[in-house]
């Protein structure tokens, strides 16, 4: 059953305070990533040779304040969902793609950006290719929307409607369930 549309005053934001919001947003994003340590390059090495949690640390972080945060302010009627489709093929090759930029590179986009940011000169090649990925990407757009984006289309799957609970009920379990993990993370670290 669908929830009633509960949005409220921000039907129609304009162009402008969306990119304003975004620009800030997305500086307070990789302000918080570089401050987080995560967009130094031997912290990503470090967790893809699992030597250094601290990427993981700071993700599962990042998940339950997220999950908490957008399902609040959803469940308030104050943000809208707008879910992408679970698409296998598009999803699988996409994580290939995106683990062979990782390891090649050694920063993923988000990380890759900061390192620019902090003066990583390393990173511009992986902001270039970026770019062009983008680019390339949006002009086949329209090749593998009849392709490759239909192959294993599950339409929009969520982590609650999965396993069968209400979202509410699902996010109450889940979150304690992270922030333990995260605990035992930080635990083992700590050599306690």
């Amino acid at each position: 059953m669908s929830e009633p549309n509960k949005s409220t005053t921000n039907e129609k934001v304009r162009p402008i305070t969306q990119l304003v919001l975004g620009a800030v947003f997305g500086i307070a994003f990789g302000f918080l990533l570089q401050k987080g340590g995560v967009a130094k390059y031997h912290i990503l090495m470090g967790v893809l040779l699992l030597e250094d949690f601290t990427v993981i640390k700071v993700m599962l972080s990042a998940i339950i304040v997220g999950m908490i945060g957008v399902f609040s302010l959803h469940r308030m009627g104050l943000v809208q969902l707008h879910l992408k489709p679970t698409r296998y093929a598009a999803n699988i090759l996409g994580g290939l793609l995106f683990g062979v930029g990782f390891a090649l590179l050694g920063y993923c986009p988000g990380t890759g950006a900061a390192a620019l940011g902090q003066g990583n000169y390393d990173a511009v090649s992986g902001v270039l290719g970026l770019m062009v990925g983008s680019y390339l990407y949006a002009e086949a757009s329209l090749v593998l929307s009849k392709s490759v984006e239909k192959w294993g289309d599950r339409g929009q799957l969520t982590l609650p409607n999965l396993v069968g609970l209400p979202t509410l009920t699902f996010v109450l379990g889940f979150v304690p369930l992270l922030a333990a993990v995260l605990w035992a993370i930080e635990r083992a670290g700590s050599g306690g």
